[in-house]
């Protein structure tokens, strides 16, 4: 894997640290060469495995030839390095080999126009290469391009380079995982990837074929594209024109794998796959079959209230969910909704929100807002005079008293902020809470319609 990104300073930063080498404060290209060259990064047990090479400039004073080339020509602001990646696969490379091909790369990529410094590194568990690059130009003082082609000419050096070491080269490496959904999916929250997964997991228990396999994703919400013509598998939902390929979900999700399980239920699990798929497409679909209960009403449905607005709209919603009835939870059909169970706790305390305020449509949710939002800055104030009084208050049950009466007036701002935040989310999430009914509903009417429709909407 190969990447490539750029270090931004100020020139008074650079220059200070120029001038005075023992400040502690370091510049950013100063602070990415120590990274670089951190000793505590490479150590595996009590043996270093430590490697360090500058190519046009020494590794020792890396840092100081790198900004006397930028002053000499007078560029030292703006884009001052560029810092760059190479990994390898766990396992199947030495620190001297990996260190090797860094070298190469720096030499094949940057020839001798502009100073690189090269370092190793062990401390993520797999060996792989640092890359400090000056951004101006060793003898005409001009700027390295680092644009999409400098990127692609990178990645296909480094490429190169391992196919001729005999190395694994990575066909479709995946971007960065933002943040917040790399944690969701490592603690088995039901994202848009998990989902997929768990839907082709459980498709692949019941499939024997590739007909097979495509009917059953199709039941469970996904359209997925196994055409031998087309460059990459494809996965989507069945209310989205929006498609992923297949190997972004990882390794156990390409063309081949999908393929080598469906030929193993054929050799060996064939009779189970065929008795789960009988199951499964027979009137007992996904176990949730409707069963209709009878429940004496109290009154009569002419003089009972109806329940209407916003209130009805999130009580359906749960109920859509499955978080209704509470003695009898269901699975949402659809993956959006699948998905929603996520925010959960969102659209609990909107619902909450709803009941205590009364609020009946999106005008009232604003209405309330405006009103909270004037609440506000009259505690604001009334805060401020009491933080005033406490100055310059002497008497100490006196002073208490003002203490309490400015905590309680925290407490109930701190209230009204977080009742405006939930408010501002339930006129953000509206349109969406009504796009995923509507699904719902749609994929509902398609698994309990009669065999021959179903049939029917499954050739269109």
């Amino acid at each position: 894997m190969t990447k490539i990104w750029p270090v931004k300073d100020s020139i008074g930063r650079v220059v200070g640290y120029a001038r005075n080498p023992e400040k502690t404060e370091f510049s950013e290209m100063k602070s990415v060469l120590h990274y670089a060259e951190n000793d505590e990064k490479t150590v595996i047990g009590d043996e270093k495995t430590m490697y360090v090479t500058g190519v046009n400039c020494r590794a020792e004073t890396a840092a100081e030839e790198m900004i006397a080339v930028q002053e000499r020509f007078g560029k030292t602001t703006g884009n001052v390095a560029y810092h760059a990646y190479q990994s390898f696969k766990t396992g199947e490379v030495s620190p001297q080999l990996a260190h090797q091909i860094g070298v190469e790369l720096a030499q094949r990529m940057w020839s001798d126009r502009y100073q690189v410094l090269v370092a190793t590194h062990f401390n993520t568990g797999t060996y792989h290469n640092h890359f400090v690059v000056n951004a101006v130009g060793m003898w005409d003082g001009k700027k390295f391009n680092c644009n999409e082609g400098a990127y692609w000419k990178f990645r296909h050096l480094s490429d190169e380079l391992c196919a001729e070491h005999g190395l694994t080269v990575l066909k479709n490496p995946k971007g960065k995982t933002p943040r917040k959904l790399y944690f969701a999916e490592k603690n088995g929250e039901p994202t848009r990837y998990n989902l997929m997964r768990e839907a082709i997991d459980r498709a692949l228990t019941m499939s024997t074929n590739e007909k097979a396999f495509c009917y059953v994703m199709r039941r469970l919400g996904y359209v997925i594209d196994l055409n031998p013509y087309h460059k990459y598998v494809t996965i989507r939902s069945v209310n989205s024109q929006k498609a992923t390929r297949l190997y972004r979900l990882g390794e156990a999700y390409d063309r081949e794998s999908l393929y080598a399980k469906m030929l193993e239920n054929q050799r060996n699990n064939w009779q189970e796959a065929y008795r789960l798929y009988g199951e499964f497409t027979g009137k007992k679909d996904f176990g949730m079959t409707i069963q209709r209960r009878q429940f004496p009403l109290k009154g009569s449905f002419r003089t009972v209230k109806k329940v209407t607005g916003l209130r009805a709209l999130y009580l359906h919603y749960c109920y859509l969910l499955g978080v209704i009835p509470k003695n009898k939870p269901h699975r949402p059909l659809s993956p959006e909704m699948r998905e929603a169970w996520r925010f959960i706790d969102r659209y609990s305390q909107q619902v909450q929100l709803i009941s205590k305020q009364k609020l009946h449509d999106l005008s009232s949710v604003e209405a309330f807002i405006g009103k909270s939002e004037e609440e506000i800055k009259l505690l604001t104030d009334y805060r401020k005079t009491l933080y005033r009084k406490i100055d310059r208050c002497r008497e100490p049950e006196e002073k208490a008293s003002l203490v309490s009466k400015r905590n309680d007036c925290t407490a109930v701002l701190a209230e009204l902020r977080r009742d405006i935040k939930t408010a501002g989310r339930l006129i953000e999430d509206n349109p969406k809470i009504k796009e995923n009914i509507r699904i719902e509903e749609r994929m509902r009417q398609e698994i309990y319609a009669p065999k021959k429709q179903r049939k029917r909407d499954y050739e269109r």
